[in-house]
């Protein structure tokens, strides 16, 4: 039977982890703002080093809910490891939000947008390594991104080793070397580029425009036993993305993001995607829609959502064919969602 620390935490109290990234902004902005507090929620916030944390914490009953990244959802809910329970997905809380970073070694003169990155790797490749590429977790929109930015110009895993590392261990490893790019969330590809390390061919927003990123999940047995709350907290977060969202609250954002126990990224590093424009290394682009927090076609957990993540994790050869699979509405759920927006004054 899995453990579970889920009955021996005090019943009022909520806890809800996160990656430190730019778009668990929500999470920072409805515990700062006070909106959990106006919904009669005490929530308790545990900063994660990654992914597996996230996963394996849900798991044990450690936390009653995440910021997750969508994959892990399915990974959960449909046993796609070892690790199998109950979890659910009512709320998306952004999409985009992500980049592809390349090392300066590699000349953007000759790489571009990624379409001489074939002819580069043929003809220009010096290390006795593989070119080798970062995502932060095997069941993330990062992969499936990477998959897609590669496969569009002509290359494969063959041709590319891709590793898994936790987000804020990237840029670091980008600058010894060890790495020659990676597929982040923000701030962790502002810090290379502003440091000068590092430059973006593209943003997820021009891979795939719309796609789902983080997601609220909750544990199984938080929303069996605690429904009202479960509802509760998704309203919460429904509203702190429409604050979010805001253009005149952007710096506001910063200022709470930059705080410690969130990014500690510098606020020069968060306004190079929160902003107006983001410089990608080699030039200033649009970020309108670089982070997307707000809206019913942004927030609303449907199953063209999920198809799209199990699509792509298919695509990229994350799930094998004999993959445990399971009812997409059981796993996102609609109708929590709806209870939630519904009785938001």
């Amino acid at each position: 039977m899995r453990p579970s620390n889920f009955a021996s935490r005090r019943s009022h109290s909520i806890s809800l982890g996160y990656v430190p990234l730019t778009d668990c902004a929500p999470l920072a902005v409805a515990q700062e703002m006070g909106i959990f507090s106006k919904y009669g929620l005490d929530v308790v916030l545990h900063r994660e080093l990654g992914w597996a944390t996230v996963r394996d914490r849900l798991f044990y009953g450690d936390l009653d809910a995440a910021e997750s990244i969508a994959g892990i959802a399915f990974a959960l809910g449909f046993g796609l490891t070892d690790l199998r329970c109950e979890v659910a997905v009512p709320l998306i809380l952004n999409l985009h939000g992500n980049a592809i970073t390349l090392s300066t070694d590699l000349p953007w003169e000759a790489i571009g947008d990624g379409s001489g990155l074939k002819k580069y790797l043929e003809r220009g490749w010096k290390k006795t390594r593989p070119f080798t590429l970062a995502a932060t977790h095997r069941f993330s929109s990062h992969n499936v991104l990477l998959h897609t930015w590669i496969k569009r110009h002509g290359l494969s895993d063959t041709d590319i080793e891709i590793i898994f590392l936790p987000p804020q261990l990237m840029p670091r490893h980008l600058k010894s070397g060890h790495i020659d790019g990676y597929c982040v969330g923000e701030p962790y590809n502002s810090e290379a580029i502003l440091g000068g390390y590092g430059w973006s061919p593209v943003t997820s927003s021009n891979l795939s425009y719309g796609h789902p990123e983080k997601v609220l999940l909750l544990a199984g047995e938080f929303l069996q036993n605690r429904k009202e709350d479960s509802i509760k907290l998704v309203a919460a977060l429904i509203e702190s993305c429409k604050i979010c969202q805001d253009p005149d609250f952007r710096e506001d954002l910063i200022s709470i993001l930059a705080e410690k126990k969130y990014t500690a990224a510098s606020k020069e590093i968060l306004r190079n995607s929160l902003n107006d424009t983001f410089y990608t290394g080699t030039a200033n682009i649009s970020a309108s829609s670089f982070h997307m927090f707000h809206g019913d076609s942004v927030n609303r957990p449907s199953t063209d959502k999920a198809s799209w993540m199990l699509a792509g994790l298919r695509s990229s050869g994350s799930l094998p064919d004999s993959s445990a699979g399971g009812s997409l509405s059981r796993l996102y759920r609609e109708d929590i969602y709806m209870a939630a927006n519904s009785g938001r004054a």
